[in-house]
């Protein structure tokens, strides 16, 4: 699937011709779509409310929603290989992808904070009191290959650890990932809410790094880091510029909804088990999450670059490769987003 840099340049010429169409009056190319996430995280939220409040129906869009219960790395892959049509993932994934000479493009940017966290057991406070503690320790994560996986390797190299002095897990998300800290199968886990905030409400674990705020990702990363995105091939962006003009229509509402709604009612309009049964506690995380979304889903290359240095800490191919972040995402959907 690899691309020469003229078939690069024909794709990018594509989406920049044909993006800004009205995409409400073209007929959609690919209706029919499956969209896959790795397992359900906070920084997912407008999916499961763009689904729940029927934005991709009112766009003329049937998308069947495929979450694979692990990482986003099981997500990308199944993009790579063909079985879904786009992903809501992390940004960062792309830029793995430019480095392996796959084109995979975001559209547009769902969160602007990772809204990671790394957390201690409470049992081992007096041992882990830093990053570099952790030599030795056993922490989980989403999955290999994911962004937890990632970050928590950009935050062990920049505390003198290497990878490979650690054993890096992975354990999922949500209550899979309560459930590997409690039973004491890991010392520390890198996740993301609601379980992260389960673990601090029962007194399982405390936060050491926190990336759910924007304080807290500027202390970690240096400032805003781009998170969640929907992103797909370049071929396939290119192709098929109206579905995923509809696409980011449906994602653009969400992300204003999100913004103006009350965390309670946007909890009480989505499935219980994204609050892992327990409304209460998942209405105060959205509205602690809140400052993640942001009113429209434009990229900011700043922040960009700042992803692409978080990942050339540790990844050697990232490091070795030119890459043009500009070959990883385009404003040209939101820009023309219609709600």
């Amino acid at each position: 699937m690899e691309t020469g840099w003229l078939g690069r340049a024909c794709i990018a010429l594509a989406i920049i011709a044909l993006a800004p169409m009205r995409a409400d009056a073209q007929p959609i190319e690919h209706p029919k779509l499956t969209l896959s996430i790795g397992t359900f995280i906070i920084s997912y939220l407008p999916l499961p409310v763009a689904d729940s409040k029927g934005l991709f129906k009112n766009q003329g869009l049937d998308v069947t929603v495929q979450n694979f219960g692990a990482s986003g790395a099981k997500a990308l892959q199944s993009l790579i290989g063909g079985s879904s049509d786009v992903v809501v993932g992390f940004y960062d994934h792309t830029v793995q992808m430019q480095a392996e000479g796959q084109d995979v493009r975001c559209v547009i940017l769902l969160n602007r904070n990772p809204g990671i966290a790394l957390a201690v057991r409470d049992d081992l406070a007096g041992s882990i009191r830093e990053t570099k503690d952790l030599k030795g320790r056993k922490i989980g994560v989403t999955g290999p290959g994911s962004s937890t996986d990632f970050l928590l390797r950009y935050l062990l190299v920049r505390a003198g650890v290497k990878p490979e002095d650690v054993s890096i897990i992975g354990v999922g998300s949500g209550a899979a990932a309560v459930a590997a800290l409690e039973n004491k199968s890991i010392d520390a886990v890198m996740n993301y809410d609601p379980a992260i905030t389960v673990l601090e409400r029962r007194k399982l674990a405390h936060v050491m790094v926190d990336g759910r705020t924007s304080e807290g990702s500027a202390k970690a990363f240096g400032g805003s880091y781009p998170a969640s995105c929907l992103y797909s091939t370049g071929a396939f962006i290119a192709k098929n510029p109206v579905t995923i003009q509809r696409l980011v229509n449906a994602f653009a509402e969400a992300l204003i909804w999100i913004n103006e709604t009350p965390p309670a009612e946007i909890a009480a309009a989505l499935p219980a088990e994204y609050g892992l049964g327990d409304p209460g506690l998942f209405a105060d995380v959205i509205g602690h999450s809140k400052p993640m979304f942001p009113a429209k889903g434009s990229f900011d290359i700043k922040d960009l670059e700042r992803a692409k240095a978080v990942l050339s800490e540790f990844n050697e191919k990232v490091r070795a490769k030119t890459i043009r972040l500009e070959d990883t995402y385009t404003n040209r959907f939101v820009e023309a987003a219609t709600h």
